[in-house]
């Protein structure tokens, strides 16, 4: 049976599981994303005005030779296969959440601006975003995720 909330800001609040993380092409083939990849390990928190993330690639490597991997346009950037950063967020219009990173595991991300669709159902919560592969090539990214209890 569907729950019925008053409002995003109310739903979103609470920690989050990821299920999945997809890339795909205009033409909707799937783009692997080698820095995560499609199944990292994550947890996301929302409070009143406040969130934190935190992903990690499920096989790291312990001897990596490039520590720092740039990411696409609006998208943070992962060290060693570990992404985390948090800060504020905002509604800024229908399902559509700007925010703002207030500390980042990469100092290049700090103070970053980014804006998500934001749609939460029963107890998963979608997040969508417009990015780049490391080609350069546009890909909307998918993630999906679970409310733990």
């Amino acid at each position: 049976m569907s729950e019925k909330r008053d409002s995003l800001a109310e739903d979103l609040i609470g920690t989050w599981r990821l299920i999945d993380r997809i890339d795909r092409a205009a033409d909707g083939t799937v783009r692997p994303e080698p820095t995560l990849g499609s199944d990292p390990l994550a947890m996301l928190t929302y409070t009143g005005e406040r969130f934190s993330a935190q992903f990690m690639k499920r096989v790291r490597q312990t001897n990596a030779s490039d520590a720092s991997t740039a990411a696409g346009r609006n998208n943070t950037s992962a060290v060693d296969g570990y992404d985390a950063y948090f800060g504020t967020y905002q509604i800024i219009g229908a399902g559509v959440v700007r925010h703002k990173l207030e500390a980042a595991l990469s100092p290049g991300n700090i103070g970053m601006e980014v804006e998500r669709t934001l749609a939460v159902v029963d107890d998963q919560l979608t997040i969508t975003l417009a990015t780049t592969t490391r080609t350069g090539e546009p890909v909307t990214r998918t993630l999906r995720w679970n409310r733990v209890r």
